[in-house]
């Protein structure tokens, strides 16, 4: 973690008696959501005030609208809401590792600042946690306001991932969850650079649940979703807990060379008994394409390791911070 310029040092410990709940936002270009986001999140806490404080960690996420001075507003107005500005984007899993490691409470909600994640779903969380689980997450039962592209994205990476990671990602898990301090101390002690926080959630264990719940559409503003992000992040997911994709190298490899070995002998003793070893070029040329074509895949699975190994010998930090408030 870089040095950081510390605006204010405003928080305050919970009360004596009620438990701390820390709430973990990365925002990038939410200008149209962090008040509506902000006021929902202030009722859900006035509503559990009798059991528990609540701090809430906005981190601010390189935006280019002005996402940082309405921040800074709902500091002002509510010292609850403490906010954290990084010096520029570093995607939703680096903003989300920057506020876990300044997270205090007894328990932690991680949630986006779309609106997608309704915090009033998080009273159902706490009861949860309660009853003694640690890691309580949203599964999504529908998607509202998602085009078909997305949707079947969505559907195609749960299913590939679970595939691949031997069910270690659930299915329609989201990021949208609370988990105990031991669990999210868990996470803060992992500092691999290529994060992918649901499945580092779902690789630590605990006693975990998962609640269904409709995903609204967004409260405002576009959607960062976008397909080729999307399809980053899935092959980031899959490729940093799985080895399957290396596996298949070495299966593919002795599948095809046991195929070219029957096939050899079968030219072979065609040859010997008819005299011709195959009818033309084309099905020659045919063969050795497919097999360049399945060569240079199992390339571009060795690169894609090559390329996560080389972004963690550089031991980069996952996240720069630029400017707290209340923290």
């Amino acid at each position: 973690m870089s040095a950081d310029i510390e605006v204010s040092t405003t928080s305050a410990g919970a009360a004596v008696g009620r438990k701390l709940i820390s709430v973990v936002i990365p925002a990038y270009n939410e200008s149209d959501c962090v008040d509506e986001l902000a006021r929902r999140l202030a009722d859900v806490a006035d509503g559990e005030k009798d059991q528990y404080d609540f701090e809430v960690i906005i981190v601010e996420n390189g935006s280019q609208d002005d996402t940082w001075e309405k921040l800074q507003k709902i500091h002002a107005d509510d010292g609850r809401f403490k906010i954290l500005q990084l010096a520029r984007n570093f995607k939703m899993d680096g903003g989300l590792t920057a506020g876990l490691a300044y997270a205090t409470g007894d328990a932690c909600v991680v949630m986006t600042a779309d609106l997608q994640d309704p915090p009033e779903l998080i009273p159902e969380f706490l009861r949860k946690w309660e009853e003694g689980y640690e890691n309580i997450y949203m599964v999504v039962s529908e998607r509202q306001g998602t085009g078909p592209l997305r949707t079947f994205n969505s559907k195609a990476f749960y299913w590939l991932a679970g595939k691949l990671t031997d069910g270690a990602i659930p299915r329609n898990a989201s990021d949208f969850r609370l988990v105990d301090r031991g669990v999210y101390e868990t996470i803060n002690q992992m500092q691999e650079r290529n994060r992918f926080i649901r499945g580092l959630f779902a690789w630590a264990g605990y006693k975990s649940i998962g609640i269904p719940h409709r995903r609204p559409p967004r409260f405002g503003g576009e959607s960062k979703a976008h397909s080729l992000k999307v399809l980053d992040l899935a092959f980031k997911g899959i490729f940093a807990h799985s080895y399957v994709p290396l596996r298949l190298i070495t299966v593919t490899g002795l599948g095809v060379s046991a195929i070219s070995a029957i096939v050899l002998v079968a030219f072979t003793l065609q040859f010997l008994f008819s005299g011709v070893p195959f009818a033309g070029f084309g099905t020659l040329i045919g063969f050795i394409l497919l097999l360049f074509g399945i060569l240079f895949s199992m390339i571009g699975i060795v690169s894609e390791y090559v390329g996560l190994i080389y972004e963690e010998v550089k031991q980069r930090p996952n996240f720069v911070v630029r400017r707290r408030l209340g923290l």
